[in-house]
């Protein structure tokens, strides 16, 4: 698990492979990850947007920006969290992502970016 903090805000990522929905002889690698957001600060908040890198060992960097996450822009008060599960497609067995979420602090409505730490996408049989 990687983990980091911006403003208070913690986010932490733990990722899978999925060997069952993957087909290394066509180059698709299937992963999925776990983010847990979860706000130590002292505000309430509220996700707007996302905007991500996904590096895909080989291949271009993509960019990919959306509303909220998985369908939704969660309001977290002081010491709640929202957890998610999300997935990524790879040409390769081995990638990395990173990006920031774009939040608003609901008392005041400014805007700010909190850091998804980067994490590795690597299918197991690369590990040996």
């Amino acid at each position: 698990m990687v983990k980091l903090i911006t403003e208070g805000i913690v986010v932490s990522v733990e990722t899978s492979y999925l060997q069952e929905y993957s087909s290394p002889a066509q180059n698709h690698y299937v992963f999925t990850y776990k983010i847990t957001i979860e706000n130590n600060g002292q505000h309430t908040v509220q996700l707007l947007s996302r905007h991500w890198f996904i590096h895909d060992a080989g291949y271009e960097m993509k960019e990919v920006d959306g509303e909220g996450v998985v369908g939704n822009q969660p309001i977290l008060e002081p010491g709640q969290k929202h957890i998610y599960v999300s997935g990524c497609n790879l040409k390769s067995a081995l990638g990395k992502m990173h990006g920031y979420y774009t939040m608003e602090r609901i008392v005041d409505g400014q805007l700010f970016d909190v850091k998804i730490p980067e994490f590795n996408l690597i299918a197991e049989f690369k590990l040996n």
